[in-house]
């Protein structure tokens, strides 16, 4: 069995032919993420047209929400276009369609065949720009009453301390992602001008106020796994994302443990690579468990 797995992101839409073993057997195709709606939905049309008569099913990664019918994205980001969730892609193709919010799609391919593999619980956080996330429990991605379950949302502090990108302030993403990396570098150093480059060259060379500070970042995300940890009792924590090779796994391991009140769990970086997220868009429309 195969599926046309369709990653989509604000910049770029990759594609490629991934079979039931999730392994990836056609070039890698990229494209530039379409302006308007029309634009995006031909480009969908024409990827899907190419490969239809050779595959069983058409597989989409997304960012945003997406419903639990897996027929479409029922909250989108912003850097995707105008009136995307109006995208009805059960109608793009013959052949059946299955779309899934892409942090849930890098996870189960993690599930599957990576990281997490044999382990029925676990989370995944990807450390990016922002901080996606996908819940697996009972060998099920868990998805909540609508659908959008796993945004890593929740509240650091109460006081209105750092602004998020989702409006409201303090969420675990605005301290935990290399955005909060870097505003945390800006607040300790009191530099308007710091980067995340600039804290991991420091940390890399030794420096003791970049290496605090990338200390001070990793312990936010810390923060945040205890919780979840006390919340869903995973079996493991599985971390991707352009973040993600800079952290401590064994810090966060021992310190999640040392904490929590439930029963130890596991801290482990993603090993299915940069397209986690179609391979596993096509494990889950192709019914791979």
């Amino acid at each position: 069995m195969k599926a046309i797995a369709i990653d989509v992101g604000g910049t770029k839409i990759y594609n490629a032919v991934i079979n039931e073993k999730g392994e990836i057997i056609s070039e890698i195709e990229k494209h530039s993420t379409p302006k308007n709606l029309e634009e995006i939905k031909n480009l969908f049309k024409s990827i899907i047209a190419k490969y239809e008569n050779e595959v069983d099913a058409a597989a989409f990664s997304t960012a945003g929400a997406v419903n639990n019918e897996n027929t479409r994205v029922i909250s989108s980001t912003g850097n995707l276009v105008e009136n995307y969730r109006t995208i009805e892609f059960d109608k793009l193709s013959t052949k059946p369609v299955f779309v899934e919010n892409d942090a849930n799609c890098a996870a189960w391919a993690e599930h599957v065949i990576g990281a997490s593999k044999g382990m029925p619980n676990s989370i995944m956080l990807t450390l990016g720009t922002g901080v996606g996330g996908g819940i697996i429990l009972n060998d099920k991605l868990f998805k909540g009453k609508s659908g959008a379950a796993g945004e890593m949302h929740f509240k650091m502090y109460p006081d209105k301390r750092r602004a998020c990108t989702c409006g409201s302030y303090d969420c675990f993403e605005a301290y935990a992602s290399g955005t909060g990396l870097k505003k945390t570098a800006e607040e300790m150093l009191n530099n308007p001008d710091a980067t995340t480059y600039d804290v991991i060259d420091g940390l890399k060379s030794g420096d003791k106020k970049m290496t605090e500070v990338f200390n001070k970042w990793q312990d936010d995300i810390l923060a945040g796994i205890i919780g979840l940890a006390n919340l869903f009792d995973p079996d493991c924590f599985v971390l991707s994302g352009s973040m993600a090779e800079f952290v401590d796994t064994d810090y966060l391991e021992k310190g999640t443990n040392f904490q929590i009140i439930t029963m130890p769990t596991k801290v482990l970086k993603a090993t299915t690579g940069n397209y986690a997220g179609m391979i596993g868009a096509a494990l889950l429309a192709l019914g791979v468990k």
